[in-house]
């Protein structure tokens, strides 16, 4: 073994086990916030009748769980994989492999679609027309869309697990030709990558210039508030971005230009094994991201540790995820 591939399974061995540690403790947390944000009742998201707030703490809650599955599992099995060189075999083939991999998508494509709708969600609680905001649904509807988002997910990814398969040389790969270009184009680059950068950037922007329309003079905690959520959804899509990109890139170069797909170079690993690391950097770094940019988030967190009898009790003011001002000649 040369140096470059004892460099690529070291790093694969240090960075995936503090990535491990950080996520698994980051998104246990995120659950915690966002599953007691979510059981705020109606009647308490305000006090006043003017405003209103979205249900992004149900998306969010859903992504944090499917990223704590992405990492337990897919996530851990990789550092396995690379790290510690295990081989994978027809015996262990079905967990380690066609149920591995059908995990890793299914979650990983549920927790991006509910970013994506909870972006969009706050898109329409905070547009100044009445039309735009009763188009957020109620509870209960969003957790039908969470359902049915769970739903075609799991109905989807099904092909991968007939497709994915273990070949003598111990890898875990596509079988079929026809099914790894489709992989390629729509789980990788379209799912993973291109629509959900395309649609956080989208409404990302439009949210930002809704919100500086606020009438700072009235509402200035609620502008202040909204403006740094919506920067932590900005830091959430360039998180995104960074763990998308590169690995889109090594899978095209190995479907259309690779030769030899089972003889890789010591580089290429290594650019492997980045990569690798770079995609789970969204599931992985997302408490922190909500913990820096988010005020309410780090008086949620400090409550699970620091709390004392009365101070336990929920801030429902603190928990409005958007708000906003309905005016009186809309």
């Amino acid at each position: 073994m040369d140096a470059v591939n004892v460099v690529a399974h070291r790093l694969m061995i240090v960075l995936g086990i503090i990535m491990f540690i950080f996520g698994l403790i980051g998104n246990i947390l995120n659950i915690y916030v966002f599953l007691s944000w979510s059981r705020l009742k109606k009647n308490s998201r305000r006090k006043s009748h003017n405003a209103r707030s979205s249900n992004s703490s149900l998306y969010l809650l859903t992504s944090s769980i499917s990223n704590l599955i992405i990492i337990i599992f897919p996530f851990l099995t990789r550092i396995i994989f690379d790290g510690f060189q295990y081989s994978l075999n027809h015996r262990n083939g079905f967990i380690l492999c066609k149920l591995r991999y059908y995990v890793l998508h299914t979650f990983d494509l549920t927790s991006l679609t509910c970013i994506c709708m909870a972006t969009f969600d706050r898109y329409l609680i905070s547009s100044r027309q009445v039309r735009l905001r009763h188009m957020s649904t109620v509870r209960k509807r969003t957790k039908q869309v969470i359902l049915f988002v769970i739903t075609l997910n799991i109905l989807h990814s099904i092909p991968i697990g007939f497709f994915f398969d273990v070949l003598n040389q111990g890898r875990c790969t596509i079988i079929s030709r026809n099914f790894l270009y489709y992989y390629l184009w729509t789980f990788q680059i379209c799912f993973h990558s291109f629509i959900p950068i395309l649609f956080l950037t989208i409404f990302g922007v439009l949210t930002y210039r809704q919100l500086k329309k606020i009438k700072r003079t009235k509402r200035r905690g609620v502008f202040s508030s909204d403006k740094r959520l919506s920067r932590m959804l900005l830091l959430m899509s360039a998180a995104i971005v960074l763990s998308s990109i590169p690995y889109c890139i090594e899978h095209i170069y190995n479907v259309l230009i690779r030769k030899d797909p089972f003889n890789q170079p010591s580089h290429l690993y290594l650019y492997h094994v980045i990569t690798s690391l770079l995609f789970y950097t969204n599931p992985v770094t997302s408490f922190y991201i909500f913990f820096i940019s988010t005020p309410n988030f780090r008086k949620q967190v400090r409550k699970l540790f620091f709390c004392i009898g009365s101070d336990c009790n929920y801030d429902t003011e603190s928990f409005t995820m958007i708000t906003t001002i309905h005016n009186s000649h809309e």
